[in-house]
């Protein structure tokens, strides 16, 4: 079970000189020199033929906390999955890329980065709970990001062909709006095809068809317009939230 967790964003170490309780801080805090304030609060004594002798004493805090944040977050999930992994995080322009590395990354990842979304949207929630300005986290391992992107457009162009050989259009499994996103922006320059996207919330798909092909309205047969309605709302509202953050928070 994941404690209640506590964000080390400040420490202060006694040692022989400055340099090694500056060093023991940066080492606690798992960040460089250049991230970090780092005061001498006590310069202490040497005392008399060394005894009575006081060390150092060095204050260090991070520059940024989101970091800190988001691999203690991070850890103790691992840490609850039995999972050995490595966590880089850095910021930059308002954005947080965190590195997830070891092995097993395939449960990480989950089908279809399921798992992985899921996570980058839970450390968006803890990160953005625990700072001031809003911060976009980005998540990743093994580079999966990018090569689902690459997957994504390489499917795109070869089923916009398949649609022009055919005339008939085609339906692709269901895709949050991140990945939806990324198949309208791959063809949209192409004069042949048109895209759309259908059903609802977490069922929604994008239909790729011929550029004379409209949209159908779709219905739900036996159903009282009400009633269907009232279906879609409550299907919309449960996938709002996080759908909103994955397009919001995918990659450009």
């Amino acid at each position: 079970m994941i404690s209640l967790l506590q964000y080390l964003t400040k420490t202060e170490k006694t040692a022989k000189s400055a340099e090694d309780a500056k060093n023991l801080a940066l080492s606690e805090l798992g960040i460089t020199e250049e991230d970090a304030v780092i005061t001498v609060t006590d310069e202490g004594s040497k005392g008399f033929l060394g005894i009575g002798s006081k060390g150092v004493t060095v204050s260090v805090e991070a520059k940024d906390a989101a970091p800190i944040i988001a691999k203690t977050f991070l850890s103790q999930v691992f840490d609850a999955m039995g999972l050995d992994a490595e966590i880089s995080a850095k910021t930059d322009d308002k954005t947080l890329f965190t590195e997830i590395s070891g092995e097993h990354m395939g449960l990480v990842i989950g089908k279809r980065g399921d798992t992985l979304d899921a996570l980058q949207y839970l450390t968006s929630l803890v990160v953005n709970h625990e700072t001031e300005d809003r911060i976009r986290v980005i998540l990743d391992t093994e580079n999966y990001r990018e090569k689902r992107h690459t997957a994504l457009v390489s499917l795109a162009n070869r089923l916009a062909d398949k649609v022009l050989r055919t005339g008939k259009k085609h339906t692709l499994e269901p895709m949050n709006p991140y990945e939806r996103r990324i198949i309208h922006s791959c063809l949209q320059a192409n004069d042949g095809v048109t895209t759309f996207s259908i059903d609802e919330e977490p069922r929604r798909r994008v239909v790729i068809a011929p550029k004379n092909s409209k949209p159908r309205t779709s219905t739900l047969p036996h159903i009282s317009s009400h009633i269907a309605a009232e279906h879609r709302q409550q299907n919309h509202n449960k996938a709002k939230n996080y759908d909103e953050f994955l397009a919001e928070n995918g990659e450009e």
